[in-house]
């Protein structure tokens, strides 16, 4: 079984836009993107740092996936 493990915000963003979602804004760090179903999520974008397991889980969570559909996309 893999973990979630902390990433860096260009692997998260790449693989949330392989299922069909885009960047819409980003204000500061935060990076907003949204699902053409109305799914949302916000990215922190901190060059040379990874998002936390925390928050990747909270992604996850807000794009409705399943680990195992993460841990495939990823």
């Amino acid at each position: 079984m893999n973990k979630i493990s902390p990433l860096p915000a260009k692997k998260v963003i790449k693989a949330l836009e392989r299922i069909g979602f885009q960047q819409i804004r980003q204000k500061g760090s935060h990076l907003f993107m949204r699902h053409i179903d109305g799914r949302t999520t916000i990215i922190t974008v901190h060059p040379g740092e990874d998002i936390g397991k925390g928050m990747v889980r909270k992604i996850i969570k807000d794009a409705k996936l399943t680990r195992e559909e993460w841990l495939k996309l990823v």
